[in-house]
């Protein structure tokens, strides 16, 4: 009996060990947990994930859907990405573009006078710098016009399928709510998230938590009732837990 009560408190000892990245085993295994129960409940895809599936994952498409997508809802960012590259067929269409026309163009997107010169610019340096390839490096992204930490992370999760954890709003916001992350930056959300999940991962997070964010943990008056994530989520079990 006694053995048996100490390999049983040895084994929890051993789990509770941090990794070579301070990070404990059950907090991965929570982590794990709460990524399999976000899958469970979205039924949506992202604006980039649609024009990731459409675009057969074009680099380029999804490097200017990205900048568009910048403070802008999905639906509209979907919309004018199709219509744009319908008009427009490459990176040398967009280079070449008239300022005033583009901008008409994507004139239904957030600050679109501002991403009209970043789309120009990005694209004549693309041609430029990189013989008309988008680069598959964050280094040489955030080099881009309008191109910053998590526009570059999204072009290489949804452009070239590599592994990379881009944060917005919705993934900022669900991290640190359900209590995977206690961060202030989307910045600092990244390093916390990319600590807590092996590579493997990484690929699913944007995608999986934008739309669980945009769909069940909204901004505002989050769905806890049919949220499968309450069972282990810090915000349901300090303010929602008893009232529902």
């Amino acid at each position: 009996m006694k053995q048996r009560i100490a390999k049983k408190l040895e084994t929890e000892l051993k789990s509770r060990q941090p990794n070579r990245k301070g990070i404990k085993k059950d907090q991965k295994s929570r982590a794990i947990r709460i990524l399999h129960l976000i899958r469970s409940a979205v039924h949506s895809t992202t604006a980039l994930g649609m024009i990731r599936e459409s675009s057969n994952s074009n680099p380029f498409k999804i490097l200017v859907s990205t900048i568009l997508s910048q403070r802008t809802r999905d639906s509209v960012t979907e919309k004018v990405s199709n219509r744009l590259f319908e008009k427009y067929e490459d990176v040398a269409s967009f280079a070449n573009a008239d300022p005033d026309q583009l901008a008409v163009d994507i004139r239904p997107v957030s600050f679109f006078r501002q991403k009209t010169k970043n789309i120009i610019e990005t694209s004549r340096q693309l041609i430029e710098r990189h013989q008309s390839e988008v680069p598959r490096t964050y280094e040489e992204l955030t080099e881009l016009p309008g191109v910053g930490r998590k526009t570059a992370g999204c072009v290489l999760v949804y452009g070239f399928g590599e592994p990379a954890i881009p944060v917005d709003v919705h993934v900022h916001r669900v991290a640190n709510r359900i209590g995977l992350a206690k961060t202030k930056t989307p910045e600092e959300t990244e390093e916390a998230l990319t600590k807590l999940y092996d590579r493997k991962y990484w690929i699913d997070i944007n995608e999986l938590f934008v739309a669980f964010g945009q769909t069940v943990c909204l901004p505002i008056r989050p769905r806890c009732k049919i949220c499968p994530v309450k069972v282990t989520c810090k915000y349901y079990r300090e303010n929602v837990r008893g009232k529902l």
